[in-house]
């Protein structure tokens, strides 16, 4: 009996052993997720920390910050350029984000077959990705200029009087500059839909015909619920992409003329870094973070919600 006892007690400290060993993490797999997180740590959230404080204080980049609290979130709502950013970026996130979205999954649509010649088309659309914003901008600037290429075109084909001088004019410079984002932007958003057009399994189509169902009932009935994952990565891009725009519009108006086409993205660096007024700066990058994380946030818990 004493024998049995132990060699029972062995036992167990020998599977409290390897349970032990089993559940110890190597050094070598710490170091891959703990270096990670403190790079992480140290080039995102501490700047973003500071960013938040600075937002609290007026401080010109040389003097020592000065805390003012929400002084600076006070003065937004008197401000008028403030307000007519707001406006801008808003009807940009509109217009670029829907329009990119829509001719995005269009272009998928017509080319997700593979016939011949699709691919040249296919790479036609993708290759404005590839090119900087700041040389698609200097690209459409020639363009738009009053003897630039789009004028000529208007003018050769007896379309003279819609000739413009498209940057100059506060009614058409911020469309203007949406055209060169948004060609720039379809085919990145057409590449997504593609791949998830290609996940949705055929035999869905076959018995949707069988049922009867028309391209339209196809589409609205079998496309768009199967693209719904792809729907929630388009919309956080398109968001993400709308609210730091500034490269394009900076290259092609700086928000101008008498802020027309002024962006939260241009002003704040405007604000920052030309008047030097980098707390104000802050707190503007602070409200684009913001509008960000709520637009997406929200989206993402509604399409969880349905998916549930």
């Amino acid at each position: 009996m004493a024998v049995l006892t132990a060699a029972g007690s062995r036992a167990g400290r020998s599977r409290r052993g390897r349970r032990g060993s089993a559940s110890r993490v190597p050094p070598v797999v710490l170091a891959f997720v703990l270096l990670p997180l403190l790079a992480e740590a140290f080039w995102v959230f501490w700047p973003a920390f500071q960013g938040f404080y600075l937002s609290l204080t007026k401080w010109d980049g040389v003097s020592a910050p000065r805390f003012v609290g929400l002084g600076n979130y006070r003065e937004m709502i008197h401000d008028t350029v403030f307000r007519s950013a707001m406006f801008h970026t808003v009807l940009w996130l509109a217009l670029f984000g829907g329009l990119s979205a829509v001719l995005g999954l269009g272009a998928a649509l017509l080319l997700q077959q593979e016939r011949r010649g699709v691919a040249v088309y296919r790479a036609a659309l993708f290759l404005p990705v590839v090119f900087s914003l700041t040389a698609t901008a200097l690209v459409w600037q020639a363009m738009y200029q009053p003897d630039g290429l789009i004028n000529k075109t208007l003018s050769g084909v007896g379309l003279g009087s819609l000739t413009h001088p498209w940057l100059a004019d506060q009614d058409t410079a911020l469309y203007a500059v949406i055209v060169p984002a948004l060609w720039r932007q379809i085919g990145y958003v057409m590449v997504l839909y593609l791949a998830g057009l290609k996940g949705i399994d055929p035999m869905l189509y076959e018995a949707a015909k069988v049922d009867g169902a028309g391209r339209w009932q196809q589409f609205r009935h079998i496309t768009l619920p199967q693209l719904s994952s792809v729907n929630a990565v388009v919309l956080s891009v398109i968001i993400i992409d709308s609210l730091r725009s500034f490269d394009v519009v900076w290259a092609l108006t700086k928000g101008g003329p008498y802020h027309s086409s002024e962006l939260l993205s241009t002003y704040m660096y405007s604000t920052a870094f030309q008047s030097l007024r980098l707390g104000y700066g802050s707190a503007l990058a602070v409200v684009i973070f913001v509008l960000a994380f709520g637009v997406i946030a929200s989206y993402l818990v509604r399409a969880f919600k349905e998916a549930d």
